[in-house]
């Protein structure tokens, strides 16, 4: 079969390693892809968010079945398009992306439907959440309603930041029209855990947890990117913890999503914060989250293909979802400067031997050398039978990839480390 993945990022690259494990698929075209995708699929110069170009090339090509992994396409209709002309596709519809397209839809989602979550405001109007937030409790959350490359969300931990915060998303439009509208939401505290699942709209099956790095620098420092670096599975979220979110957060979310007409297909991403409370979502993606999985899909050891076909045809039920009880690690290696004003176009060294360990997020292809092309540049993982070494087994990868400009964090992993060790 043929097959098309829409998306150039390391998210992308994971899985189409992933999916070229199965023996049914005889090609895949990654839309646009990256130099650095050239040996596991053909990059197609078609970007992800040019629906028409994507359409296009599915029907000209034959395509088979489309795997649309980034948040744009989705939300653009990226699937309803594609099944406009036949091509059965891995990914929600418009109507159900809107989960992670609008924080202002998915909150009063939660509310209705009693789905545990922080408490929030919702505002339209830079006057009124600038008057609320003078007064309103600190610290607290401010949150773009709609997509901003995973940074449209700012923590503000004194008064100030939070006035700033609003100017710069509703005033100074930070993130242009994303930030018309903005949720203000209470300030939870616990550790936080990352929990995709595949679900065919009726049947959720989670995929093994993981955890998260989002700040730019060693000690959680620094400006929000979007991951610095993954592990899993996240020794916080026990099997207790996993009942209880299937029972009060995962199935009322597919139902909720089912009741409002917008079945959901695909994965969906549960972003959790274990509160003294019980667990609670700080946030849905419609979508893999990038860069977990680079630690979750090497850890997968059932066909990602008949998995995602599965969701599809709503099958899911009757179909292997397993995953190893190994521990994996990703460290991302990133262009000094990111998530702000970096340079790239230096010449990348990967020794062959820890290739199929890297996943390349940014690059370009030229005269049979690759070149940093981002700010995400590599993901670099490992899979091993104890958390600390999964970590050191990724440390001693990265410290064999050469690149000018490389910068990345020293500490992945290192808080699941001491909550393994205070078990």
């Amino acid at each position: 079969m043929k097959v098309l993945v829409v998306g150039g990022g390391g998210r992308e690259h994971a899985i189409i390693r992933k999916l070229k494990e199965s023996k049914k698929i005889k090609e895949i075209y990654a839309l646009p892809g990256n130099g650095g995708m050239y040996k596991d699929a053909t990059p197609v110069a078609i970007g992800a968010k040019d629906i028409d170009g994507i359409v296009k090339f599915a029907v000209d090509n034959q395509i088979d079945y489309a795997v649309v992994a980034p948040d744009d396409p989705l939300v653009l209709g990226c699937v309803n398009a594609l099944n406009e002309v036949g091509i059965p596709c891995f990914g929600p519809t418009k109507e159900a992306a809107i989960i992670e397209g609008s924080k202002v839809f998915s909150k009063n989602l939660m509310k209705k439907y009693g789905i545990p979550t922080a408490t929030y405001e919702v505002f339209s109007d830079a006057e009124k959440a600038l008057e609320y937030v003078k007064t309103g409790p600190i610290p607290t959350v401010i949150k773009a309603d709609g997509l901003a490359l995973g940074k449209g969300v700012i923590i503000a931990f004194t008064r100030e930041e939070a006035i700033e915060a609003v100017s710069s998303i509703m005033t100074d439009k930070k993130f242009g029209s994303s930030g018309d509208n903005i949720v203000i939401e209470e300030f939870l505290e616990g550790p936080e855990v990352s929990v995709l699942a595949f679900t065919d709209g009726k049947v959720v099956k989670p995929m093994v947890s993981s955890m998260d790095h989002k700040r730019a620098l060693d000690g959680d420092k620094g400006l929000n990117t979007g991951g610095m670096g993954t592990i899993a599975p996240n020794p916080y979220y026990t099997s207790t913890v996993a009942d209880e979110c299937m029972a009060k957060i995962f199935l009322p979310t597919i139902e909720a999503m089912k009741s409002e007409g917008r079945e959901f297909k695909g994965c969906l991403y549960f972003g959790l914060m274990l509160t003294k409370d019980g667990p609670k979502v700080i946030e849905y993606n419609c979508r893999f989250g990038d860069p977990e999985t680079q630690v979750v899909l090497p850890l997968l050891e059932s066909d990602l293909f008949e998995i995602m076909k599965a969701t599809t045809n709503g099958t899911l039920a009757d179909c292997e979802v397993k995953f190893s009880d190994k521990y994996a690690c990703c460290v991302i290696m990133a262009s000094k400067g990111y998530p702000e004003k970096y340079q790239n176009g230096f010449e990348m060294v990967i020794p062959e031997k820890i290739e199929k360990d890297v996943y390349v997020a940014g690059a370009k292809y030229e005269d049979g050398k690759i070149y940093s092309a981002g700010g995400r540049v590599l993901g670099v993982t490992d899979v091993s039978t104890s958390l600390k070494s999964a970590i050191d087994g990724a440390y001693k990868k990265v410290e064999m990839i050469k690149f000018d400009n490389a910068f990345y964090r020293h500490d992945i992993g290192a808080r699941a480390l001491m909550a393994t060790e205070e078990k």
